[in-house]
């Protein structure tokens, strides 16, 4: 059994069927990618992974524990963080507020902007918080206002307010979305260093065949809300099926 499990979920809008007997199961300490073209569904199944949506039918779980009906902070609670398609973080705050915002959230999700500078000094919590941005080569930037920083440091802060709750599976939706290529390589790199520091489980949605053939282990297919077929990158890229549907002649 997986550390994520997802079991003949589906879920309908209206007239469409945005999902039918979807079955994954993403291995601990792996890292598991999604991948298919714009109305595949792979949105609305990274949804129901994270509270926004419940599904019609099937089952999700986390460590054996049911993640449908519970709110995101709940979700975020259990192990759970996401990284979104555009970057969110607090830019009137520095790098280092924005880090240590997660220190100081309260069970129902909510905060108190004013707790983080007045406690901001304490040296466990900054101590944290430090560490967590000189894993993601962040320390140097921590008293600027995230608002300044690049898109690639964006993405950089996020992963580190992620990392600061240390979760046990991290989802990514387009990490690399928008950026040239160096700023890509770049968080390709910065992945695969947090994959072998911490004991992490990721699962990726990805359009760019770059990031999923550097990084994935094992690569689900979907086609029109359905799996189309799961295997190793290897074989992923020579599946007659997917290179006619999906990849053509990518690049890796």
């Amino acid at each position: 059994m997986g550390i994520l499990e997802i079991k003949n979920v589906g879920k309908r809008f209206g007239g469409l069927q945005a999902l039918s007997d979807v079955n994954l199961s993403v291995e601990e300490n792996t890292v598991h990618a999604i991948i298919g073209p714009n109305g595949a569904g792979k949105s609305t199944l990274l949804n129901c992974l994270v509270g926004k949506l419940i599904p019609d039918t099937g089952s999700v779980t986390f460590q054996g524990q049911s993640l449908l009906g519970r709110k995101p902070h709940e979700i975020n609670q259990m192990g759970v963080s996401r990284v979104f398609q555009t970057p969110e973080i607090f830019g009137d705050l520095t790098v280092l507020e924005n880090v240590m915002i997660p220190c100081f959230a309260h069970r129902d999700g909510a905060f108190q902007m004013n707790a983080i500078r007045s406690v901001r000094h304490q040296n466990d919590i900054r101590e944290s918080a430090d560490q967590i941005l000189t894993d993601v080569n962040m320390l140097e930037k921590r008293n600027m206002h995230a608002a300044s920083l690049s898109r690639g440091d964006k993405r950089r802060l996020e992963m580190a307010m992620c990392l600061v709750q240390d979760p046990k599976l991290l989802l990514l939706d387009e990490p690399t979305a928008g950026m040239a290529r160096a700023d890509t390589n770049n968080t390709i790199d910065l992945l695969k260093e947090i994959k072998e520091k911490r004991d992490i489980t990721m699962a990726i949605i990805e359009h760019d065949m770059h990031v999923v053939f550097s990084m994935a282990e094992r690569i689900t297919v979907l086609a029109q809300g359905t799996p189309l077929v799961e295997d190793t990158p290897e074989n992923i890229k020579g599946h007659p099926k997917v290179r006619e549907a999906y990849l053509g002649e990518a690049q890796v």
